[in-house]
């Protein structure tokens, strides 16, 4: 495509108007992917992957009706520092269904043991959420023409979301394969990357400032300030401090006053 560009003119007639053939068009998008990005630390650290592996990243944010909206602005800070090619904020609310702590009047646990963690899939799973953000990311990157998803989810140090397992990653995208164009074609498979499933909240917050991510920009509170400051208390808040402190490091992410 390159060469197109720097054609020239001959008599007024301009050659670099050639319409660009699908192999053209192919190899212009084989490196776009979609990154979900909720603004939080894992996602924050799987876009900075995604840029490191020499992706053009197409950021998609959601607007659910979470109560934890601060996040929102956190993921806009973070798709203008990486310089994405195109940063979309989809609205929809979850609010109609409820079912969590995100979306509704529950409460949200505060306080929790790693092992209190473990032991069920609490109040803040939004039901069926990673399967309809990735099915909004699929859609996208059919019309991208990439076969790349992103997504920051993790089965180590996690609250138990049964959406966050390496078994259901593998279901969806053999779906996927089934339900797109691009695997009835028989073009390029798609691939939904997660850099992050096997890691610690440490190996994680590591690999991220090796990366140059700025985690002051990130929100990963389930119960913020009307400020947006970090409640200290809820499960996110928990592992994220963990993850820091398993490096010697101090959060800079803004606290609440305890």
């Amino acid at each position: 495509m390159a060469d197109l560009i720097q054609g020239h003119q001959t008599d007024g007639v301009d050659e670099t108007k050639t319409s660009p053939s699908r192999a053209d068009m192919d190899i212009e998008t084989q490196r776009r992917c979609v990154v979900l990005l909720s603004g939080g630390l894992d996602s924050t650290t799987t876009l900075a992957i995604a840029k490191s592996q020499g992706f053009d990243v197409y950021a998609m944010t959601f607007r659910y009706g979470q109560r934890h909206e601060a996040e929102l602005e956190a993921a806009r800070n973070v798709a203008s520092h990486f310089e994405v090619c195109q940063h979309i904020v989809v609205e929809m609310d979850l609010r109609q269904f409820g079912g969590s702590a995100l979306t509704g009047d529950l409460e949200v646990p505060k306080g929790r043991s790693e092992e209190e963690m473990a032991e069920a899939i609490p109040v803040t799973y939004v039901p069926a959420r990673n399967t309809i953000f990735l099915s909004y990311a699929l859609a996208w990157a059919e019309v991208l023409n990439s076969a790349d998803i992103f997504i920051g989810v993790n089965s180590v140090d996690y609250s138990g979301y049964p959406d966050c397992r390496p078994e259901y990653i593998a279901a969806y995208q053999q779906m996927a394969e089934l339900a797109t164009r691009r695997g009835v074609e028989g073009d390029q498979g798609l691939t939904i990357h997660t850099p992050l499933s096997a890691l610690t909240k440490g190996e994680i917050v590591r690999w991220g400032l090796q990366l140059g991510v700025d985690y002051s920009q990130t929100s990963t509170c389930y119960d913020p300030s009307s400020s947006g400051a970090a409640c200290g208390e809820c499960d996110a808040c928990l592992l994220r401090l963990r993850g820091f402190a398993d490096n010697g490091l101090q959060d800079p992410a803004p606290y609440q006053a305890q």
